[in-house]
């Protein structure tokens, strides 16, 4: 299963991310994280202490493997060598996840015709493409990172919305986005709901959209930070929200 997560900042895309990516690794499943987005805190929101290089400061390894090192820069590989980047240059969370960090293109987005815009494209086909594991993409509010012979490989496209003008109307931007790419499956979680009222808001909002699930607003992720908790290890409304989103998508496919 290959899920990419968008939507605007602050909806809760990256607590989701995480809890799917703890959900799936507990049914068996092999799991890779991917932290897509230069203003998310997927390392963060798991309680990952340890240090997780993005793959864009590897410089001198973007060099070798596209051959920029030889030209300047101005002639690289379109299709370099990237197998063995996940064992090499991933956490590992846990037995069954790994945790990757792409990191800032310079010159904004993966649009830029540059080496470390070929590498991480050709990265992201590997993961979506070539692997068995699930991999999770925890993205910015965007399905930029995604080419057209990237999509084909993505099972699900998540949009995160949360009660409020700006989340609706990224999340109608985004639809649209995913649509032009041929995503087929794209639908919206509802977060941060906190009564009938703004359900109503949003399911009237987004008429036409497919809405696969609503979570609850609760300060138990906050909690969790505080104390240095992990916000999946006791029952809660997110977890259980999560669950039955899961259910659903694993019906569906």
């Amino acid at each position: 299963m290959k899920i990419a997560l968008s939507g605007k900042g602050g909806t809760g895309k990256t607590t989701i991310a995480a809890g799917l990516g703890i959900l799936l690794s507990q049914k068996g499943n092999r799991v890779v994280l991917i932290d897509a987005d230069p203003d998310s805190n997927l390392q963060t929101t798991l309680g990952y202490q340890g240090e997780i290089t993005p793959l864009t400061e590897l410089k001198s390894l973007i060099q070798e493997r596209t051959g920029a090192n030889q030209t300047g820069g101005i002639v690289f590989k379109l299709n370099p060598k990237v197998d063995d980047i996940p064992e090499k240059f991933f956490a590992r969370y846990s037995d069954r996840i790994l945790i990757g960090i792409l990191g800032t293109i310079r010159g904004g987005g993966l649009g830029c015709a540059c080496p470390e815009n070929a590498f991480l494209k050709a990265l992201l086909r590997h993961l979506i493409l070539g692997r068995d594991d699930v991999v999770i993409l925890d993205m910015e509010a965007g399905v930029e990172h995604l080419g057209r012979g990237t999509t084909q490989g993505i099972d699900w496209l998540l949009i995160v919305s949360e009660p409020g003008r700006k989340s609706i109307e990224t999340t109608l931007r985004i639809h649209k986005l995913g649509m032009q790419l041929g995503i087929s499956k794209i639908r919206v979680i509802c977060n941060k709901i906190k009564d009938t009222v703004e359900e109503n808001y949003l399911k009237q909002n987004l008429d036409g959209l497919e809405i696969i699930g609503y979570i609850p607003y609760s300060q138990e992720v906050q909690h969790a930070e505080l104390t240095g908790e992990k916000f999946w290890d006791k029952p809660s409304k997110i977890m259980e929200s999560l669950n039955i989103i899961l259910t659903r998508l694993l019906e569906e496919k």
